[in-house]
């Protein structure tokens, strides 16, 4: 990726080599409907067709919010199909994120709620400002976190702490968010800034290898131990025959940077 793309409310471009900026952009509050969703499907289509994307940062243009979830009034309008479709949509933005071809990073400086959260917990890694304040606030319209947020909450903070969350609907302020793992980094200055400096830490690392990090650590919360052990072990060894590893060792043994793709 090179120059800047865009839709009506998603806006990417490559800030480094291998680096590139998601940024949402829909007043007042980055509200997750099909303008946004598409978009974000856009900026991943984009991705994948550059093929030299490593880290991707999703970010807000919006002081105060980086996204504050479902599009209320996009629900208030549909019937029971639709609805369905909607919540798809947005899962598939969240599940797509997840497994991408590549390490991401969520930006937060501001409110990261129903919707916006799931967003976020969908990427590789959170960095959040002091500002920021997190939380599934969905028991209040009477509905559930329907993408991925029952799942990946408790992943990352525990069962008893993700219930105490959903069941109240209360907003989870940033220094609680780092000391309960909802978030990787907090910053007291700018979440963007933060995130770059933080991208700027992986891409020189091998991405395969990153990528087996991601998948085998994901694979601890579904397999047996037993069964985990064995898949890092396929996991390492293909990373002989179809990664980064003899390149890796090569330039450790000649004690030269390595020459990763």
């Amino acid at each position: 990726m090179s120059e800047p793309e865009s839709t009506e409310v998603v806006t990417w471009r490559t800030d480094s080599p291998g680096v590139v900026v998601v940024t949402l952009n829909r007043a007042p509050a980055n509200a997750l409907g099909p303008p946004i969703l598409d978009g974000l499907h856009s900026a991943f289509d984009a991705a994948e067709k550059a093929g030299d994307v490593k880290v991707m940062i999703v970010e807000s243009a919006l002081p105060g919010f980086f996204a504050a979830g479902a599009d209320i009034k996009h629900l208030s309008a549909i019937d029971a199909g639709t609805f369905l479709a909607y919540g798809n949509r947005m899962r598939s933005v969240n599940d797509r994120l997840a497994a991408a071809p590549w390490i991401s990073i969520a930006a937060v400086d501001g409110a990261a709620l129903g919707g916006g959260l799931e967003l976020a917990m969908g990427c590789t890694l959170r960095v959040c400002g002091h500002r920021a304040k997190f939380g599934l606030p969905e028991v209040k319209l009477g509905l559930i976190p329907g993408a991925g947020g029952t799942q990946r909450l408790p992943q990352l903070v525990g069962r008893g702490r993700a219930l105490d969350i959903m069941l109240t609907a209360r907003q989870v302020p940033a220094d609680e968010a780092l000391a309960i793992g909802l978030v990787d980094r907090r910053t007291d200055g700018d979440a963007l800034a933060a995130a770059l400096a933080l991208a700027a830490e992986i891409v020189p690392s091998s991405l395969p290898a990153q990528l087996a990090v991601r998948r085998t650590v994901d694979a601890a919360f579904e397999l047996p131990l037993a069964e985990g052990i064995a898949y890092e072990a396929a996991q390492e060894q293909a990373l002989f025959t179809d990664g980064e590893a003899a390149e890796g060792i090569t330039a450790f043994v000649e004690k030269r940077p390595p020459n990763f793709a």
